[in-house]
């Protein structure tokens, strides 16, 4: 039997695409950037059926690309275009296996839609906090893989954070269940870390057990109108200190962010006139609603009367919420309408947003006059989606050609100011060169250690995170 026929014969032929046009939607990346090539797509529907797909690979030396929702920013879930790859597709495991609300965990298969997951949790009278604008078709397989952040690390912690146990299957095909619902385990190494945020180059997550929360009572949302990302980080430790744990989100929205939504996002209207800089404010907490929106409406007073905040608008309804937050959501769709921009997702001290900023763009505009920066993003956090594009597309082609050096301006300002190159997207295929420049030679000999001991033939998700060779060569230069 050939390889086709024997993985047939392990999920069923209608779960393995061959064709052209079968596989077209699995190997074109969300953004249009990267475009693979595989022997074929297989959809297994039970961990024991990953197991086994993975098992045959492994054998017939044949390169894995494991892959969930298709909604990576970075490539990772693309394989490359020689067309060796068999690309494992997890959309097919998406069962809720158990809720226990008592223990505030919920376990999951690793296709669950992220927006599934929090309805089943919602259900239960509990939140899973994980939001993103692409919960709608991302699955938590990738979430996990990517060690997704999302609007509400501020209060509740990244997917990491979010991950209390995982189910893995090995680069051998051995299933690893580590699907414990415990806050404490100190029985070694907590191996379940190895494999979040690894974009699938060690195994491929199946299930995760995911750690819950009681549902807020209220919530008050507002989006203010500032001076300058300086102003944003002083009004965020002003926030921290009025509501502490109760601050949900603080959210980063530059006028030329605002500005795309605006154009290209129907029944788009902007809340207020126009401000250089804005931010989008959600506290929540068990008190009765009115009590939490006279708390916001009290700490906005003082802040006016600071000079911090120049102009504010509190939702009054919930209807009035969803429209404040579409337009923080759909910033980064406006820009996919709108065309090519070299992106960016980079995170500094929350101490250093406004200094990034600063010297960023002065060195941007220097290097490329006329620049369009599109910057928005986490303040709470530190993290900032920093976007650069020619405001007219027929420039773009041209500057695309510049991404190196684009690249080089923009991450030496965050190496120099203690920050990193990817906060939640993770490296895939866009920044695997990127990563041998800024993470230190021991780093990335570990890296490459753990790598070769999971999997010693590197068929797992070859060419994404990092390259072994590159990091052999600079190891041994």
């Amino acid at each position: 039997m050939s390889l086709i026929e024997r993985l047939a014969a392990i999920v069923g032929g209608n779960y393995v695409l061959t064709d052209t046009d079968g596989m077209s939607p699995f190997l074109k990346d969300w953004r249009g950037r990267y475009q693979g090539a595989a022997r074929c797509v297989v959809r297994p529907g039970s961990v024991e059926e990953v197991a086994a797909v993975v098992r045959l690979c492994a054998e017939a030396g044949v390169p894995m690309v494991p892959q969930g929702g298709n909604t990576s920013l970075c490539g990772a879930g693309i394989p490359d275009q020689q067309g060796e790859a068999v690309l494992i597709n997890v959309s097919r495991l998406n069962r809720i296996r158990d809720i226990d609300p008592a223990n505030n965990t919920i376990t999951v298969e690793a296709g669950c839609v992220l927006q599934a997951v929090k309805d089943a949790a919602f259900n239960a009278e509990r939140l899973f906090p994980l939001s993103l604008a692409a919960e709608g078709t991302c699955e938590i397989g990738g979430n996990l893989s990517t060690n997704a952040g999302g609007v509400q690390v501020l209060r509740y912690g990244n997917a990491r954070e979010l991950t209390l146990g995982l189910e893995v299957v090995l680069p051998n095909g051995d299933i690893w269940n580590g699907l414990r619902g415990l806050r404490k385990d100190n029985t070694g190494y907590d191996l379940k870390q190895l494999f979040i945020g690894a974009e699938g180059t060690l195994g491929i997550i199946t299930a995760a057990v995911l750690k819950l929360f009681p549902l807020p009572r209220a919530t008050a949302t507002a989006w203010l109108a500032i001076d300058s990302p300086h102003v944003a980080v002083k009004v965020l430790g002003s926030l921290q200190a009025d509501f502490d744990t109760s601050l949900t989100a603080c959210e980063l929205v530059s006028d030329v962010s605002l500005g795309l939504v605006l154009k290209h996002i129907r029944d788009a209207q902007a809340p207020l006139p126009g401000s250089p800089w804005y931010l989008l404010v959600e506290i929540s907490s068990s008190n009765d609603e009115g009590t939490l929106a006279a708390a916001l409406e009290a700490f906005l007073e003082k802040a006016f009367e600071r000079g911090d905040v120049t102009d504010a608008v509190i939702a009054q309804n919930i209807e009035q919420a969803k429209r404040l937050w579409t337009l923080r959501e759909n910033i980064s769709e406006a820009q996919k309408i709108e065309g090519f921009s070299i992106k960016h997702d980079i995170a500094v001290p929350v101490s250093r947003i406004g200094e990034f900023l600063a010297r960023a763009g002065a060195a941007l505009e220097n290097a490329f006059p006329g620049i369009r920066i599109v910057a928005f993003g986490h303040v709470g956090d530190g993290n900032l989606h920093y976007n650069q594009s020619k405001p007219e597309a027929g420039e773009n082609t041209a500057f695309l050609a510049a991404q190196s050096q684009v690249n080089r301006i923009v991450y030496d300002i965050v190496h120099s100011l203690g920050g990193t190159i990817s906060a939640e997207h993770g490296i895939g295929q866009l920044k695997r060169s990127e990563l041998l420049r800024y993470k230190s030679s021991v780093e990335m000999k570990m890296m490459l250690e753990i790598k070769q001991a999971l999997d010693p033939k590197g068929l797992m998700n070859p060419g994404k995170l990092f390259d072994p060779t590159l990091v052999r060569q600079a190891e041994a230069g």
